[in-house]
C-alpha cells in the first residue's frame, strides 16, 4: 500500500495545494493520504472526485505525525530537497509492500529527516511538493500507477482535440458518445 502523509496545511493559505497534493496522489497510484490538519472541504472535494472518477482513494485526518510514522510497516520516504536523489530512493524502496511518502506544507519539523528511512529530492532545487510527489510516484510505480481508476461515474476518453467524457451512468442507459471539441466539455 502507497501512503502519503502530508505535513501541516494552513486551511487560509495551503487549501489548493493540498488539495493538489490529494489529487496527484490518488491519480499516480498512493492508496491513501493522511493529512495532518482536519479540513472537512478537502474531503468532500477529494471524495468527489473519487465518486465522479473512481478508484478507492482514501484520506484520513491524524494529529501525530510521529505515530503514523513510527508506526508505519513498511519504509517512509521524506520528499524534501535536501535528500538523496529520488530515482536512488524509488529503487531502494520499488519492492516494498508499504510506503509512507512524507510531504511537507510548511516548515518540515527536524525530526522528520530522523524518523525517515530515505530523504528523497527531485533535482536538489526548491519547487513544489505537488511536483516531487509525482514525479517520486511515477518513478515508483510507472504507468501503472496512473490506471486502474475504474468504476467511477465519469470517464475522460484520450483525444488530439477537443474533450471527450463519457458518464457512464447515462451511458448504460444506451446514449450514444460524443465528441466535443475544445472549450468546456460536455458529458454523455
Amino acid at each position: 500500500m502507497i501512503t502519503v502523509l502530508r505535513l501541516g496545511h494552513r486551511p487560509d493559505r495551503d487549501k489548493r495545494v493540498t488539495t493538489h497534493v490529494c489529487l496527484v496522489a490518488r491519480a499516480f497510484g498512493a492508496d491513501k493520504i493522511i493529512l495532518t490538519t482536519r479540513d472537512e472541504k478537502i474531503r468532500e472535494s477529494v471524495a468527489g472526485v473519487v465518486k465522479r472518477f473512481g478508484g478507492s482513494f482514501e484520506l484520513e485526518f491524524a494529529a501525530s505525525y510521529k505515530k503514523i510514522i513510527r508506526d508505519f510497516p513498511g519504509k517512509v520516504v521524506h520528499l524534501t530537497m535536501y535528500g538523496e536523489p529520488y530515482g536512488t530512493v524509488a529503487k531502494a524502496v520499488g519492492t516494498e509492500k508499504d510506503v509512507l511518502i512524507v510531504v511537507g506544507a510548511e516548515k518540515v519539523p527536524g525530526d522528520v529527516y530522523d524518523l525517515a528511512h530515505y530523504n528523497a529530492s527531485v533535482g536538489n532545487q526548491p519547487h513544489s511538493e505537488v511536483a516531487a510527489l509525482a514525479l517520486f510516484l511515477h518513478r515508483l510505480l510507472g504507468d501503472a500507477g496512473l490506471e486502474g481508476h475504474g468504476g467511477g461515474e465519469m470517464k475522460i476518453l484520450p483525444t488530439g482535440r477537443g474533450k471527450r467524457v463519457v458518464t457512464t451512468r447515462t451511458r448504460a442507459k444506451g446514449a450514444a458518445r460524443r465528441d466535443v471539441g475544445a472549450g468546456s466539455p460536455r458529458r454523455e
